[in-house]
């Protein structure tokens, strides 16, 4: 009897499994369209803990009051500006696209002086590529050129036509949030009794991820920000065209590990020299290199340390994963993954560890 009671005890167990795991996985498809929003409510909450609890800390027993105060910030000095950048940079991209359209600014004629002014051992190489002359070059290079910054444009011009779908986004971003400020040590208690770890493991993999996402976003973003408005200042001092969109672009191309912004600048710099502004060249390399590209290397390890404990190649190569497999989202995505993998991996040793028996 006691054998036929266990039996049905593990098929009753094996069952609420089951279960457990299809409403699970039901729950995720229902919350998949907002996933990027979540993802961003949680980073919010993670980075805005800190000045919750100090408002909480001075105004005790007002919760509520401490979370709308925190949520008033976050969009004061984060969503009201990338706002107002986001306006300004729909107009200015939207103005080039329709100067590329018009034919005032030509991608194949820019490509062509390029190839002009090139060297010898330049040219020799190109021709050893297939491109023998000018037409070569504006038909190869010249139109995926102009199709490529007429794709980054139309992106920007849809951002701005999408405008109603961003908003729903922002409010579920800001929602969460709120609750995540307000509640967020109840939660993390309740998944705390939930999860079947022990809670020295279960606090290891949380305060990673912590860990990952603040130096991440301090890490990654900030030197972005930084770099992007450092650059399209340059530019704007230099008198090139819609410097605002080429900041942005910088910023953006920063995020990629080991090239950065020599993504934007380098090709600048060619067309400048090129087209006969040798000084404004210099200027733009000079800063470039010293002042642009020495942002990343003094920031980031002020910011961020060796608090992430992740392998610089690691985090280059998830980066990029990331990047591929998430878009923009995946600058936070793939570190984390990264640093809950290895984070397991070190769990399962010491389990590994505990299971063996002693040395004789």
């Amino acid at each position: 009897m006691a054998s036929e009671g266990e039996g049905q005890g593990a098929d009753g167990r094996w069952s609420f499994l089951v279960i457990l795991i299809a409403i699970s996985a039901a729950f995720a498809l229902v919350l998949w369209p907002f996933l990027t929003a979540i993802l961003w409510a949680v980073i919010a909450a993670i980075l805005f803990t800190p000045v919750y609890r100090r408002l909480l800390a001075r105004i005790p027993g007002w919760p509520n009051s401490a979370a709308l105060l925190t949520l008033l910030l976050i969009v004061g000095i984060v969503i009201l500006p990338a706002a107002i950048l986001s306006v300004a940079l729909v107009g200015e991209a939207t103005t080039v696209y329709l100067r590329i359209q018009s034919g005032d600014i030509d991608i194949a004629r820019i490509f062509t002086t390029l190839f002009a002014g090139l060297p010898g051992w330049a040219t020799t190489l190109l021709a050893n590529l297939g491109v023998k002359n000018l037409a070569d070059a504006r038909d190869i290079f010249g139109s995926g050129a102009a199709d490529g910054v007429r794709a980054v444009l139309g992106q920007a011009l849809l951002f701005g036509q999408s405008i109603f779908g961003l908003l729903v986004k922002l409010s579920v971003v800001l929602y969460l949030a709120f609750f995540l400020l307000r509640d967020g040590d109840a939660l993390q208690r309740r998944v705390a009794a939930a999860v079947p770890l022990r809670a020295d493991q279960l606090g290891l993999l949380v305060d990673r991820f912590i860990v990952v996402v603040r130096a991440t976003i301090k890490g990654s973003i900030v030197v972005a920000i930084i770099q992007g408005m450092i650059g399209g200042t340059v530019l704007w001092m230099l008198g090139v065209e819609a410097p605002l969109l080429w900041g942005v672009l910088m910023g953006a191309a920063s995020l990629i590990p080991a090239v950065g912004t020599g993504l934007v600048w380098v090709p600048m710099a060619l067309y400048l020299f090129f087209s006969g502004a040798i000084w404004q060249g210099a200027v733009l390399v000079f800063c470039g290199l010293f002042v642009i590209g020495m942002v990343d290397n003094l920031l980031r390890p002020i910011l961020v340390g060796r608090e992430t404990r992740i392998p610089d190649y690691v985090v280059l190569i998830t980066t990029l994963g990331g990047l591929q497999l998430f878009g923009f989202h995946g600058i936070v995505i793939g570190p984390v993954i990264a640093a809950m993998f290895i984070a397991v991996w070190d769990i399962a040793a010491q389990m590994r560890g505990e299971a063996l028996p002693p040395p004789a």
